[in-house]
């Protein structure tokens, strides 16, 4: 810091490089990705943010947009390189696909100036519009046991199917049972 300003200190060609690699590798085997604008962030909002993202299994990092669109390119957030502008922060899901829109669209309700750019899953852009909509979709346990019970409702109603006569025939001759201790 000098006279108050923040300098920027250069990268060496082999740090842009170590950069590229790093987020291209984490971009090619990411399920999605968020682009935020997080001017306006303290340095303890930003950190709050990080260890949000720890925690959910999200790679976050602040890239500059030159280096960014080098590293998504050929993977399938290239589709990300025309909202690359400004300052700006890549959030890439490894496990689920909505992770990364889950965490920005909780930490957009308590810190307003972070703002959601675009988002990305399978090679298409969404707008920050559909920021909800795609923070909606059910996590990976979620939609299993979601499967799981769509799997097993015919099997169970085949089941219940199956045992109906026997159940009935046991309530007919209880009936029986019945009316005839009654007279």
């Amino acid at each position: 810091m000098i006279n108050g300003e923040v300098t920027k200190v250069p990268l060496t060609l082999e740090q842009k490089k170590q950069i590229v690699t790093e987020v291209a590798e984490v971009a090619s085997s990411a399920l999605s990705a968020t682009v935020a604008d997080y001017r306006g962030l303290t340095v303890t909002e930003m950190n709050e943010l990080r260890a949000k993202a720890r925690a959910a299994n999200v790679y976050l990092r602040i890239v500059r947009n030159t280096l960014a669109r080098r590293a998504l390119e050929g993977t399938e957030f290239a589709c990300l390189q025309e909202v690359l502008t400004g300052q700006l922060l890549l959030a890439f899901s490894k496990t689920e696909p909505s992770a990364s829109a889950r965490l920005m669209r909780d930490f957009v309700e308590e810190h307003e100036k972070l703002e959601v750019k675009a988002l990305a899953i399978n090679g298409e852009l969404f707008s920050a519009s559909h920021l909800n909509a795609i923070a909606k979709l059910p996590t990976r346990d979620e939609a299993l046991a979601l499967l799981m019970s769509v799997m097993q409702a015919p099997i169970s109603k085949f089941v219940r199917t199956l045992a109906e006569p026997c159940a009935k025939f046991v309530r007919t001759v209880a009936a029986v049972r019945d009316k005839k201790q009654a007279a």
